[in-house]
């Protein structure tokens, strides 16, 4: 008699500034598409979150990564003055990706992390414990500490740079700001 295997109904959840902040910080650019599809095929990724900032004029992007297959959760932002003439956007999502994480619990076998930033140790710690954390996937070598306790679950994208990044004939579409808050 043949086992039956159950399909995977697998759950991703961005925080898209560590992620993009993460991948640029050496020097290249994630091609979001790809990436979707990654998560789709590597980790039979159903449903894929995108916590992101919401800035006015970046329509653009949002209908992009929306087409691609995210689902975004967007996060309103503030305008911080730096100086004179400098203004920095600040969007933190950490409390949208953890609450969306608890809302779908029940929606989802295991879901995927996809951070650096140790605010969500917490959320890493609660899947763990009832058997639904499947991945970490961080943007580089440098996350934090306080996920170093799940190291058999973490997933460095760097060394996938050659598969996940931006071509330069395609990349994001034009008149699109690419920061991701």
């Amino acid at each position: 008699m043949m086992k039956e295997i159950k399909p995977q109904n697998n759950h991703a959840f961005i925080d898209s500034q560590n992620l993009n902040l993460g991948v640029r910080s050496q020097g290249w650019q994630l091609d979001f598409g790809k990436f979707r599809q990654y998560l789709i095929t590597k980790y039979h990724v159903k449903k894929t979150y995108l916590f992101i900032g919401y800035i006015h004029g970046n329509q653009g992007l949002y209908t992009y990564l929306q087409n691609v297959g995210y689902i975004c959760i967007f996060k309103p932002t503030l305008e911080i003055k730096e100086g004179k003439n400098q203004v920095r956007v600040k969007g933190n999502v950490d409390a949208e990706l953890v609450l969306h994480a608890m809302i779908e619990f029940n929606n989802y076998n295991k879901a995927i992390i996809v951070s650096g930033d140790g605010d969500f140790h917490c959320l890493a710690e609660y899947l763990e414990s009832k058997n639904k954390l499947l991945k970490i996937i961080a943007p580089n070598q440098r996350y934090s500490s306080l996920l170093k306790k799940f190291n058999q679950y973490i997933v460095v994208i760097s060394p996938l740079k050659q598969k996940l990044r931006v071509n330069k004939k395609r990349g994001i579409p034009a008149g699109s700001k690419v920061r991701l808050w």
